[in-house]
């Protein structure tokens, strides 16, 4: 018989997988923004992954675009959302090791 591995989760391993998490997190924000940029023709792949990415980010980044409005019509609630992530990461990381 072959043993069955076990899962073994200790801090550092949840540490880097909650780092891990926020980093992919990023990358799919920072591409969502990017895609913002270009106009993209309906019906095309392009367009299926921008509302993918839509539905995973647009509820995170609503939540800043409520308290901090385009300024110049720029928006920098993306920039404020980011940084409020890597915190709030931060602190669960420094908490957990």
């Amino acid at each position: 018989m072959f043993p069955i591995p076990t899962l073994t989760l200790n801090a550092y391993s949840i540490a880097q997988l909650i780092s891990t998490l926020v980093n992919f997190y990023e990358m799919l924000i920072l591409v969502y923004i990017l895609f913002s940029w270009f106009p993209i023709r309906e019906g095309s792949i392009f367009y299926d992954i921008g509302l993918v990415l839509q539905s995973l980010c647009e509820p995170y980044l609503g939540i800043f675009r409520r308290i901090i409005p385009p300024m110049g019509g720029i928006d920098f609630s993306p920039v404020i959302a980011v940084i409020a992530l890597n915190l709030v990461a931060q602190l669960v990381i420094g908490i957990i090791v």
